[in-house]
């Protein structure tokens, strides 16, 4: 009788002191919240019968002071729901529902203080959203985040598609292996500062019964990113915070909050990429007019520098210092790529084509000596080259109907960007520019903070805020990735923050796979800079002594449907004017498909595998169609029932030609036009490595 009272002691023990169960809108997903008698919160999560989380504890560690993680009691608890549509300024679809179920728990530490937190709970019928509060109070003004508690606990050694957790890059090739497996011994970083068992949101995982799970997080503001170190023991992630200068995760002032914690769950994986529940959780944007942001696409003076055919420097000379060089003596090294005459070329090209905008690297002094150094101040952002000429071009651009875009690369000098950030973009109001591509290349200054610290994500927040009072439109790269701020800071048009099609210019390449991995992955957050459209795929003819054995690892016809399979309102056709002089009939399909939407459906889909996506172009009766494979040949059975019923359309379809691959036979493609409606159905035989595109535009009656 001793032993079964001790066993029925601990059982009750075992039982929580608190806890309250909330369903989502149409009973999809379940979460419990629970408080252990220790005082300590945790939640779970369920896909109906399925368990997506195990228990898993919630908790924030304060420096110099009882923390938010045990000893803790519920003082209130308030629920509500949520239901409105709301119009993005731009993005996939035209209307964007917003409905959930909430929980808000109120908990109090023990002691005279009685400092409180609050934990935030949104459940939709996708997924769940959740934060930590801290509301109003007079025992708790400033503080200082060392950490979180935050668990994901998984039922099962799911398997993962992970990059791993460095604090300053996210310019990694996926690996997909069991979590158990997660490791980055082997791979090359970039400046690797992780744990080899740390791992970068969002991570997409996939059970063996075909649950698909991503989790990352929404509206990061005044708060590091968060990575994801991954247990020794069982299948457990807690959330890292990316560290300050001085060690401290994040310095903060109630009344505030963290970024909300998400995870996106469905059993089909075409739902994952339809969820719009991080878009949800980010603010509205303040701006009462948004009329002068503009989707577009747009070609420029880059690629050529990076098949070495051109060079972002003026001269060759080395060790020279900003402030007492005379930039006029420079002797010029004769391969400058923005230069005047240079730059009209690509402008007339834009203008012929109907593009609408050029972006020119490499035109204001200091790319002699601008990376891999911990110089302060390398670019002053409003000095030309001696060849570029600022007003001649502005007069140029203006009458060919083509707006030209600044480029700011910092050189990861961020204390003299800020500095020096409102002259730059009165410059750029002065001359005519509207938007502006910024770069963070290299290790961060102030010294000892990171791309994804705190300090740096108000640096870009700040940055999208300032520009979005001056009408200009922003594309960062080589920053944070993105947690759907683009909601709030509708200029903010996209980000790199990802492995993009510069790699297959100098390195070993994306494999073919990294395209239907990126959009469950980098592109959950917000859209993507990925600069596709590349015609030229064997990169030597460029220039054989430095590019031999360089090409990019898809089809050309992959090139064309990557621009709806990777969705951007700034899609740059990447490649040099005379690679699409060469192909004008494949060009056409760039010069036709939109940058922004009405509608938008995910056909099929399966991360590592495969993706196709229809999209209905923005104010038209036009549909655009993008399938792309791993390195497998794929036959993709598309049904077109996404069509308006009654109606005939001309589809146009760009598909592998015969014996295409991605790497012995790129350039192999096919043009065919055939008359369909909403009962058709297309055969796209993908080539390895390869896609299709296709354009559906209405037949006239």
């Amino acid at each position: 009788m001793k032993n079964i009272a001790q066993v029925f002691l601990a059982s009750c023990l075992a039982l929580p002191a608190w806890s309250q169960s909330l369903h989502s809108p149409a009973n999809k997903l379940a979460l419990r919240f629970s408080l252990s008698p220790a005082g300590e919160p945790t939640y779970q999560l369920s896909f109906g019968s399925r368990t997506v989380l195990k228990p898993s504890r919630l908790g924030v560690l304060v420096q110099d002071q009882a923390g938010f993680a045990q000893g803790l009691t519920v003082v209130r608890m308030d629920s509500a729901q949520h239901d409105e549509t709301w119009q993005p300024v731009w993005g996939e679809v035209k209307s964007i529902r917003n409905r959930y179920k909430e929980l808000l728990v109120t908990l109090q530490q023990p002691g005279p203080e009685q400092r409180q937190v609050q934990v935030r709970f949104r459940l939709y019928d996708d997924g769940l959203g959740f934060r930590y509060e801290w509301p109003r109070q007079p025992n708790l003004q400033y503080f200082t985040v060392m950490g979180e508690r935050t668990e994901f606990n998984l039922p099962a050694d799911h398997k993962a598609f992970w990059i791993p957790g460095d604090y300053d890059s996210n310019e990694y090739a996926y690996t997909t292996s069991r979590l158990s497996q997660v490791n980055s011994g082997g791979i090359t970083p970039i400046q690797l500062k992780s744990d080899p068992k740390r791992v970068q949101t969002p991570l997409m995982l996939k059970s063996d019964d075909g649950l698909y799970v991503n989790i990352h997080e929404a509206a990061l503001v005044n708060y590091p990113a968060m990575m994801l170190d991954v247990s020794p023991r069982g299948f457990g992630l807690t959330a890292h915070l990316v560290p300050a200068a001085t060690g401290a995760a994040a310095y903060l002032q109630a009344p505030e909050h963290t970024p909300w914690r998400t995870i996106v769950v469905s059993d089909k994986a075409p739902e994952v990429l339809a969820s719009k529940l991080i878009l949800n959780l980010n603010e509205p944007t303040k701006l009462t007019d948004t009329g002068w942001i503009k989707p577009q696409k747009f070609v420029g003076v880059w690629w050529e520098m990076h098949v070495n055919r051109s060079s972002w420097n003026y001269s060759d000379a080395s060790n020279l210092k900003l402030a007492d060089t005379d930039w006029q003596a420079l002797k010029p090294n004769g391969h400058h790529g923005a230069n005047t005459q240079n730059v009209k070329r690509y402008i007339d090209f834009a203008a012929r084509h109907g593009i609408g905008g050029v972006l020119v690297e490499g035109w204001n002094v200091g790319w002699e000596d601008w990376a891999g150094n911990w110089k302060e101040e390398v670019f002053d952002f409003v000095t030309p080259y001696p060849d570029f000429s600022v007003p001649e071009l502005q007069q140029y651009a203006q009458q060919k109907g083509v707006r030209l875009i600044m480029h700011h690369e910092t050189s990861g000098s961020v204390t003299n960007y800020e500095r020096r950030q409102d002259r730059a973009l009165t410059f750029m109001q002065e001359h005519g520019y509207d938007a502006v591509k910024t770069g963070y290349v290299g290790r961060i200054i102030p010294r000892g903070e990171h791309h994804d610290g705190q300090w740096m994500v108000n640096h870009y927040n700040r940055t999208a805020a300032n520009m979005a009072q001056r009408r200009i439109m922003v594309d960062m790269h080589e920053s944070v990735r993105p947690t759907g701020l683009h909601r709030t800071y509708p200029n903010w048009l996209a980000s790199e923050a990802a492995r993009g099609n510069e790699f297959n210019a100098w390195s070993e390449g994306n494999a073919p796979e990294h395209e239907t991995i990126l959009p469950f992955t980098r592109l959950m957050g917000g859209p993507m800079d990925y600069t596709p459209g590349i015609f030229q795929i064997k990169l030597e003819s460029w220039n054989p002594a430095r590019n031999q054995g360089k090409q990019v690892h898809t089809t050309l016809a992959k090139q064309l449907a990557l621009y709806v399979t990777l969705y951007s309102p700034l899609q740059m056709a990447a490649d040099l004017p005379e690679a699409y002089e060469k192909h004008p009939d494949a060009f056409q399909f760039i010069k036709d498909v939109a940058v922004d939407w009405d509608d938008t459906r995910i056909l099929a889909a399966e991360p590592g595998d495969y993706l196709v996506t229809a999209r209905q172009a923005k104010g038209k009766n036009e549909w655009y169609l993008g399938a792309i494979t791993d390195e497998n040949a794929r036959q993709q059975t598309v049904k077109l029932d996404f069509l308006p019923a009654g109606q005939k359309y001309q589809a146009t379809i760009y598909a592998d030609g015969k014996g295409a691959s991605w790497d012995k036979n790129p350039q192999a493609y096919q043009i065919r036009k055939q008359t369909v409606d909403s009962k058709s159905t297309l055969k796209l035989q993908l080539a390895p490595g390869g896609g299709a595109a296709v354009s559906f535009k209405p037949v006239n009656r």
